[in-house]
């Protein structure tokens, strides 16, 4: 059901209105509001797909009740009606956050496509905010452990600023989770976040990956092609394994970095960007540098700030919360009933020494959903956690 609210101080026109939308479509439910004030009171009761709004109108005009919906956090397309229209009114509307304006009387033709687009636009931000909840729920961090405390109050301090991160941890801490979140609490969380595993792809080709390439500048270059860099221009970049990169590589990691250029391959054209990067690595790059594997002045432009993602094994104290999650998660996404776990197998899993950390134990949590009891015991952990 669509919901559409028509404010117009004249009867006739609202009849008018609803007789048109009524026969464009049997699913619209239409409301009605015949002032500005009346008009604000239902917005704030209701969501509504649409509003058609008069703007000559006593107690508030239209101009009036979409800056107060505006205000309060509405944003519900607008479509403006006026029978004294002029350019000036139409851009005011414009700027206040109105999708149309459309003189009185309106041509069939164009509120009809303008009520269509507006709906359809509606729909779209929605499913858009949907998207950004479910992504921001995927890389929530989990935990109250003082280890992690630390790890979120440093995200709450640098996101807003433009400064380059380096993240650390061993394997499986999340620190993914760490780039996304600072993305996502950036001024910059509008636009892309980027990721690129430098690990996985081979070093022949990563510099087409990170930079583009023109076409015919190797064998495969079927087209033209823009590179990561490019692609998270006004976002960010995150640049995962970026101990794996090779030196080539590295070097121009470092230009595109001093000079906020980059070149493709096959080409000679400098290219601007703004990307903020950040980057993480499972090894320790001072130890990388020494051993003429990293070069250092690259190090020094991407550790303006380190933040170190602790191992399951220092943060033990997460654990009962962490496999929670993961069991409503997977009884979420696989259909699974939810099962409970009793305390003596949380201690047992505390004792671990967690290798592969959170990754590893999402793995034995999904393994006990599927294979132990309800509740799960200390026995299943036993035969279903690592040896």
């Amino acid at each position: 059901m669509t919901k559409i609210l028509i404010i117009e101080d004249e009867e006739p026109i609202r009849r008018v209105l609803k007789k048109i939308l009524s026969e464009e479509n049997d699913d619209f439910k239409l409301f009605e509001a015949e002032d500005g004030k009346q008009g604000i009171n239902l917005i704030l009761e209701e969501d509504y797909d649409l509003i058609l709004c008069d703007i000559k109108m006593p107690k508030m005009d239209g101009l009036e009740v979409l800056e107060t919906s505006r205000n309060k956090g509405v944003t519900t397309p607008f479509i403006m009606l006026t029978g004294h229209g002029n350019v000036e009114t139409a851009v005011h509307a414009m700027k206040n956050g109105a999708y149309d304006f459309i003189p009185k009387p309106p041509d069939l033709n164009r509120l009809l496509i303008s009520v269509r687009n507006a709906i359809e636009s509606k729909h779209l931000i929605k499913e858009n905010v949907f998207l950004k909840k479910k992504i921001a729920k995927k890389y929530e961090i989990i935990g109250n452990s003082f280890k992690i405390k630390e790890v979120i109050e440093m995200i709450d301090k640098v996101a807003q600023t433009q400064a380059r991160i380096l993240i650390t941890g061993q394997n499986g801490t999340g620190k993914e989770l760490v780039a996304n979140q600072i993305h996502q609490k950036s001024n910059r969380s509008k636009s892309p976040l980027i990721e690129v595993n430098c690990a996985a792809i081979p070093s022949e080709l990563i510099e087409s990956e990170l930079f583009g390439h023109l076409k015919g500048a190797f064998t495969s270059a079927v087209k033209d092609r823009k590179g990561k860099f490019e692609a998270a221009s006004g976002g960010t970049l995150f640049l995962d394994e970026i101990g794996d990169l090779s030196l080539g590589a590295q070097a121009k990691v470092l230009r595109a970095l001093q000079e906020n250029k980059v070149q493709r391959v096959g080409s000679d054209k400098d290219i601007s960007v703004d990307v903020r990067v950040l980057a993480a690595t499972n090894k320790n790059l001072k130890e990388e540098i020494t051993a003429g594997r990293f070069r250092e002045d690259l190090y020094h432009r991407l550790a303006v700030i380190l933040i170190e993602v602790p191992p399951l094994a220092q943060r033990t104290d997460d654990i009962p919360l962490l496999t929670e999650h993961f069991i409503n998660q997977i009884a979420s996404k696989d259909g699974m009933p939810v099962k409970k776990i009793d305390s003596e197998a949380y201690d047992l899993l505390k004792q671990y020494s967690w290798s592969g950390n959170i990754r590893e134990l999402r793995n034995v949590i999904e393994r006990l959903m599927i294979l132990g009891d309800d509740p799960i015991t200390k026995k299943n952990i036993v035969q279903f956690a690592p040896k």
